[in-house]
């Protein structure tokens, strides 16, 4: 049997897809034959895609446009729960109600926008993508809430892939550094990125399309047995930084 990641005929949803690392997968999941519906808090433009406004972290927001994308499009075979983020801030400076908005970003809309789309995909089924991070694998300072988060978001994929199997595949996916179009001002400059890099095994930051590949696997056929899985999507991770110590001495 020839080996194939096409998606074509299914309907996918990506929150935070019409820019960043959500943008590189849309356009991967589009190139392979999907259609593809993004949404965010504001208008956007995304060649290819339908764009919808929603606040995932509002539960009413979602289910209304859960409800809208099944009106147009009939179906729903995918979800892609990339939405998320946090500013650097120190856990002990940070304000109850920072961390609050953090997890609820992170974790609890996620859970939210599954639940609406599991619904949607209990009769046909369907395959859902929660991008992580590494910040769940190590400790994360100045985004602790984030890294916890993210942490809570490898678990809960876990056991959404129980409950909901086998109708439902359910997979995370722990990114790693990536190229966006606010990398270079997030790290200080060009230089800043350079020196970033030169401590990845595989020398460079990963692209968003190359996310939106490990993405567009866990969502074929290909990944038909493979559910409750973090895929670790990072260059080779982070080395021990007692090796650099040493080779500075």
């Amino acid at each position: 049997m020839p080996l194939s990641l096409a998606l074509t005929d299914r309907v996918v949803l990506v929150t935070g897809g019409a820019r960043g690392i959500g943008l590189g997968i849309s356009r991967v999941l589009s190139s392979a034959g999907a259609t593809v519906v993004t949404c965010g808090r504001s208008e956007a433009e995304a060649p290819g895609v339908t764009h919808l406004v929603c606040d995932v972290r509002d539960p009413d927001a979602v289910a209304a446009m859960v409800d809208q994308l099944l009106a147009t499009h009939g179906r729903l075979d995918g979800l892609v729960n990339n939405a998320g983020g946090a500013p650097y801030s120190p856990a002990a400076e940070a304000s109850p109600r920072f961390h609050e908005k953090v997890v609820g970003l992170n974790l609890l809309a996620p859970l939210m926008v599954a639940q609406a789309c599991h619904r949607a995909m209990q009769d046909r089924g369907g395959a859902i993508v929660n991008i992580s991070s590494v910040s769940a694998l190590r400790p994360s300072p100045g985004t602790a809430a984030y890294g916890a988060a993210k942490a809570g978001l490898d678990s809960l994929t876990r056991s959404l892939a129980v409950e909901w199997a086998p109708r439902v595949r359910v997979n995370s996916v722990d990114v790693g550094l990536c190229r966006t179009e606010h990398t270079s001002d997030h790290y200080g400059g060009d230089d800043g990125v350079a020196a970033i890099e030169r401590t990845i095994p595989l020398g460079r930051m990963a692209s968003p399309e190359e996310v939106g590949h490990v993405v567009a696997f866990l969502l074929s056929d290909l990944a038909s047995y493979v559910s409750g899985a973090s895929v670790e999507c990072h260059g080779g991770g982070e080395p021990p930084v007692f090796l650099f110590a040493r080779e500075e001495n």
